[in-house]
């Protein structure tokens, strides 16, 4: 079990966001790869397939749900975490997001909840 690491890619165009997310996974056991744009994520996801995918939503050069639909496109059952300083009203989120990402977070939102997300999502979270 040990030497089978789940995957995730963490698509962000903040170092500083990448480099937390990743220390607080590695952390958990997880092999974590970052990439600074949406195309680096697509070719990331057909090179070296990740179990889980945190994207933010907007980056310079495209945004995130185009990645996400492009990444759908090669593994439709692939989770997604959004993380976003955009805040959306919950009928967009409801609507919109939530049919194309698996959760949907705010940036503000604690390093222990977006842990917890990927773990949940990643089928590794214990019930208490």
């Amino acid at each position: 079990m040990a030497q089978s690491k789940k995957h995730i890619l963490i698509v962000d165009d903040e170092a500083d966001v990448r480099d937390v997310l990743a220390l607080a996974l590695t952390a958990k056991g997880y092999r974590v790869t970052g990439a600074e744009t949406p195309h680096e994520g697509v070719r990331l996801v057909k090179s070296d397939p990740p179990n889980l995918v945190i994207s933010d939503l907007q980056m310079e050069d495209s945004d995130g749900l185009e990645m996400i639909e492009q990444i759908k496109t090669i593994s439709p059952d692939m989770p997604v975490i959004l993380l976003t300083g955009m805040i959306f009203d919950a009928e967009t989120v409801r609507n919109t997001i939530s049919k194309k990402v698996s959760c949907y977070l705010e940036k503000t939102s604690s390093l222990q909840r977006v842990t917890q997300e990927a773990q949940r999502l990643l089928g590794d979270l214990k019930s208490a």
